[in-house]
């Protein structure tokens, strides 16, 4: 099942590329043709390509696991903000922060001084600062929430990073190739895809063609949480339907066990009889023998 079709791309301008003279030879493969001096994207690869990344991205999603989209150009902030919440995932819209994945923890340190603001304010702390304190980490607050507030949630390292701009967001591209992140991106005629495991070839400065491939793309992110959700449904169910007829096997066993415990019971007054009865006949025979010595 294909997750959008040749003609949704084409209405949306996913097939405009660059100039010719901004090219990367590397991008020939997914190049129709050249019209006016710029290069046209096969769209037929590119529907394919969206395929597959779709596909990938659901079974990551159905395993539990992170999604991080990254895309700090104006024309894709609000769009990628959007569309990552829909499906509850962490997003970055502003400046990526040098070392967010290849010195993580020092993010999350960030991160929970930003919680720790937020206690202090709830229990009262805040109040007893002053006016030129609680200006400063107002200010402090609101720095950490605009660059950070988006990955709040996000505990440990994503599965998977989705770029919408490849040549922007080389830092973070190079981050994730660094730590073996999978990297899915939406790659132009001026990129070079080598550094992508799953290439969507489109126009990644139209906001229309970025907001047709989110859209496949988050659609197949939330039927693998969906799916998720599902099997987790049925496996409690499943336990819950073992959890009922446990009880009836213990008792079968308690009863076996309490007719093993009888035998052994009724087998123990034969042992203690026997050398009882060996014990006179061992006395008789020596006073039997003294007279004759004599």
């Amino acid at each position: 099942m294909a997750r959008t079709d040749f003609q949704t791309l084409l209405e949306a301008g996913c097939h405009f590329g660059h100039l010719k003279r901004k090219w990367n030879p590397a991008m020939a493969p997914y190049i129709f043709m050249e019209r006016n001096g710029i290069h046209i994207i096969d769209l037929h690869k590119t529907v394919k390509k969206i395929d597959e990344a779709a596909e990938a991205l659901k079974n990551i999603a159905k395993q539990g696991k992170r999604i991080l989209f990254v895309s700090t150009k104006k024309q894709a902030k609000d769009i990628v903000a959007e569309k990552a919440t829909g499906v509850g995932m962490p997003y970055v819209t502003e400046r990526w922060p040098g070392g967010m994945l290849t010195n993580f923890p020092t993010i999350r340190k960030a991160v929970k001084k930003m919680t720790n603001i937020d206690k202090m304010m709830a229990d009262g702390t805040y109040a007893n600062l002053s006016k030129r304190e609680i200006l400063q980490i107002t200010r402090q607050r609101a720095k950490l929430e605009k660059n950070l507030g988006s990955i709040a949630d996000l505990s440990r390292l994503p599965a998977a990073l989705f770029v919408i701009d490849v040549m922007k967001e080389h830092i973070a591209v190079a981050e994730a190739n660094r730590l073996g992140i999978p990297v899915f991106g939406i790659v132009d005629t001026n990129s070079n895809p080598a550094d992508v495991d799953f290439v969507i070839p489109a126009n990644d400065d139209a906001k229309q063609s970025i907001d047709v491939i989110l859209t496949a793309v988050c659609q197949a992110i939330a039927e693998g949480v969906e799916e998720r959700k599902a099997e987790r449904a049925d496996a409690e169910a499943q336990a819950q339907q073992e959890g009922e007829k446990a009880p009836r096997k213990r008792t079968t066993r308690t009863r076996r066990g309490a007719a093993a415990e009888e035998k052994p019971a009724a087998e123990e007054p034969a042992a203690e009889e026997a050398p009882k009865a060996e014990e006179p006949a061992a006395e008789e025979a020596p006073k039997a023998e003294e007279p004759k010595a004599e």
